[in-house]
């Protein structure tokens, strides 16, 4: 996939710069440690504009990730989403997936950073699993330990073990991987939150072992505007696999249906399904279809 061209416009340090043009030091901690901190967002073509979805989360979000991970965060939250909002313009985009990276300065020491660049991209993509539902395994592969690192901030190197799990997946001829925590709990896929349905419930891991998703929360929300029990707890693989359905969220991959896990087909049919529901009103709630501002 080809995320930029010659005209190309991103955001580094407070300038536009053509993309084709920017540079960053060989020497930095990021490049070397997977040292940084980043944020996934979408921006929606409405009927209102080209709107970013839930901008002050992620920038929050981001803002919580490098103060866990002692990188310095200068950077103000409204103007960063102004700043965006005219980086979409340059480039004529209005249906985007954004890309803000926090990055560090050259260092070969294992230190705190004291210097930190911040970069922010976009382009053109569609979901990220696709328009198909996934075929997914228990990965062998274990979410960090909590105690071995923050496992709540968006940081670069924990993307490793994301990469490792979804190779070890496709390899065996699977979609997605769902990885445990270091209790064999469900915690979630390589870049999504985990939803299972059973008996008209839906229930999801608890935070902690996690990445807080705010997509992961807004379905959350949506699950009361609907009228839908949902509830937090810690699921085992026998969960998961004895489900009446099930469904990844992210901002990347958005919702989607879950066919199988570990070949095992999971029964209740994905149109009839909650998750088919939560996918119907999530897509009228970015693209603001629908007067969703409680939720907003």
């Amino acid at each position: 996939m080809q995320y930029y061209d010659s005209n190309t416009v991103l955001y580094l340090n407070g300038k536009f710069i053509k993309a084709a043009e920017a540079k960053t030091d060989l020497y930095g901690q990021s490049l070397h440690y997977g040292y940084a901190v980043f944020e996934g967002i979408r921006a929606y073509n409405t009927h209102n504009g080209t709107r970013i979805f839930k901008a002050r989360e992620h920038y929050e979000r981001l803002k919580r990730s490098a103060e866990l991970m002692h990188i310095p965060f200068p950077y103000d939250i409204e103007e960063l989403i102004k700043q965006t909002y005219k980086l979409l313009k340059k480039n004529n985009l209005k249906d985007a997936y954004v890309r803000p990276l926090i990055y560090c300065a050259p260092n070969m020491s294992l230190v705190p950073a004291t210097e930190a660049s911040i970069l922010i991209c976009a382009w053109e993509w569609g979901a990220y699993l696709g328009s198909s539902l996934q075929k997914v395994c228990i990965s062998s592969y274990q979410r960090p330990n909590p105690k071995s690192t923050h496992v709540e901030a968006k940081a670069s190197g924990h993307y490793v073990n994301s990469i490792l799990a979804t190779t070890e997946a496709k390899i065996k001829g699977f979609d997605e991987a769902i990885l445990l925590d270091m209790n064999n709990n469900i915690a979630e896929a390589s870049g999504a939150n985990v939803f299972i349905e059973k008996k008209g419930k839906l229930y999801t891991p608890p935070l902690g072992n996690i990445l807080p998703g705010i997509t992961r929360a807004t379905v959350i929300q949506l699950c009361k505007t609907l009228d839908i029990e949902c509830i937090e707890k810690h699921l085992s693989t026998d969960d998961l696999r004895n489900a009446d359905s099930a469904f990844l969220c992210g901002t990347a991959a958005e919702i989607a249906g879950i066919s199988t896990v570990d070949e095992v087909t999971l029964p209740t049919a994905w149109t009839e399904s909650l998750g088919a529901t939560l996918q119907r009103t999530y897509k009228a709630l970015v693209l603001e279809k629908q007067n969703y501002e409680v939720i907003i």
